[in-house]
């Protein structure tokens, strides 16, 4: 279980936008935190990735392992 303190204007168009949608509002809040940790997971793995390739990779690499050129 979780609570959430949320100011009233939010609150006010959580329940409204959850009504009109025919949703709950702990299904967008779900929602919201899923994409919230997706978001931040993926800053992370961007922050490290300097560290693993400081020079880059060429473009003409990156085209032959997304199998782009033979």
């Amino acid at each position: 279980m979780l609570a959430l303190g949320l100011s009233k204007q939010t609150e006010k168009r959580l329940e409204s936008f959850a009504r009109r949608t025919g949703r709950t509002r702990s299904c967008y809040a779900g929602l919201a935190i899923q994409e919230f940790l997706d978001d931040r997971e993926d800053c992370r793995i961007a922050a490290k990735r300097p560290q693993r390739h400081p020079q880059g990779i060429p473009l003409e690499e990156v085209e032959r392992r997304l199998g782009l050129k033979s």
